[in-house]
């Protein structure tokens, strides 16, 4: 072991909420005479993840959105449609594109250091957070950590906590099978085998597009059972006989009410998924965590114990009813979400979604969910 190096701040993990924090602290002259240490295990330079948002108009993303669409498309066996979002869009960020972005500015800050390390421990001592890697020893004020397990939350019994879980192709085809103008959001056709399991469409031409199998439920599945489903969809439903498959997508997001508080120390802070800023009821977690990372920056700027920062509104009880019933009745997902899209415009879907709803509109987007599990679920909270 190398003799123990001090900085002001350590970042752990290189992903989304890691990158955007330490660049959101460099804009920041606060942090201008600060240290920042960034740590991931992987060199981050490879297209591992695909990120995906909506918002209306012009977004500070936009120069490294690679494909935007107008329309989404919501399927079922009882109901389907094809709807236009305007003002918004549907936005797509590749992995690699975000990672050489960030990066590249972050390497013109003299004050920030990457180092591709595997974090082993992380120990709050008070006056000083003590990081080991595989290699190296460091001391630090404070800690921002996105290294998330979960029995972060399934230690507990009072939050469920269900996996968004998938595996996504992109593939090349020989016939022009893809609509190249519309995503599909959600198409629950595929059997649901006591579960909420949709297909999940990015189109990127009419001959290519990234194809995910997804599932909101506990547990994963034997891979070969997701590449079955992929399969079956590709040629009964698409009728995509010839393709190829260029590129390969899987992971599990956590769903859960759970706030991760507990883990949060004087001096440490879990961000990203770590911290619960996956939206529970969806999994998306991109827009979020830019939402969240102001925030987080403003109150390290007040010195104040870091774990004295909440995140939770109303927002947080509406996602925790919604698991209730999907931890308790797994297979109602696709009647819960085709009774959403046949009752609300998609925009509102969309603006409750992001959190941006008012109080009236919430009471409208509520009474389209089917009324007894959530009423069953909301006495099982409050007696």
């Amino acid at each position: 072991m190398e003799n123990t190096k001090h900085f002001d701040y350590i970042i752990i993990g290189a992903g989304a909420a890691g990158l955007m924090l330490a660049n959101a602290m460099v804009k920041d002259d606060f942090f201008k005479n600060k240290s920042i240490l960034l740590l991931d295990k992987d060199a981050k330079k490879i297209n591992d993840r695909t990120w995906c948002f909506w918002e209306k108009g012009d977004g500070k993303f936009d120069s490294i959105v690679s494909k935007k669409w107008d329309r989404i498309y919501f399927g079922s066996k009882q109901f389907s449609k094809d709807y236009s979002i305007a003002p918004y869009q549907y936005k797509m960020v590749q992995g690699i594109d975000f990672y050489r972005a960030y990066f590249d500015a972050l390497k013109q800050q003299s004050n920030v250091t990457f180092q591709q390390e595997q974090v082993t421990k992380i120990a709050d001592q008070g006056s000083k957070v003590m990081v080991l890697t595989d290699n190296n020893t460091y001391s630090v004020s404070k800690v921002f950590s996105s290294s998330f397990n979960y029995k972060m939350a399934t230690h507990q019994k009072k939050y469920p906590v269900l996996q968004q879980h998938f595996l996504g192709w992109t593939i090349k085809t020989d016939e022009p099978i893809f609509n190249p103008l519309q995503v599909t959001y959600m198409d629950f056709s595929v059997p649901q085998k006591g579960n909420t399991r949709f297909m999940y469409i990015l189109p990127f031409s009419k001959n290519e597009a990234l194809v995910e199998y997804t599932l909101f439920s506990k547990n994963r599945l034997e891979k070969e059972e997701y590449e079955e489903a992929l399969i079956n969809y590709l040629e009964d439903f698409l009728k995509g006989d010839s393709y190829r498959i260029t590129e390969i997508e899987q992971g599990s997001i956590p769903m859960s009410s759970y706030d991760f508080s507990e883990h949060h120390t004087k001096n440490i802070r879990y961000i990203g998924t770590a911290g619960g800023w996956a939206k529970p009821s969806t999994g998306y977690t991109f827009m979020s965590t830019a939402k969240k990372i102001p925030v987080l920056v403003d109150f390290i700027k007040t010195e104040k114990p870091l774990n004295e920062l909440s995140f939770k509104n109303r927002f947080w009880f509406y996602d925790l009813l919604f698991l209730d019933v999907l931890s308790q009745h797994n297979e109602k997902g696709h009647s819960i979400f085709e009774s959403l899209f046949k009752k609300c415009p998609p925009q509102l879907i969309l603006k409750f979604l992001d959190e941006d709803t008012t109080f009236l509109e919430d009471l409208r987007f509520i009474s389209s969910c089917p009324t007894k599990p959530f009423v069953k679920a909301l006495l099982g909270r409050i007696t």
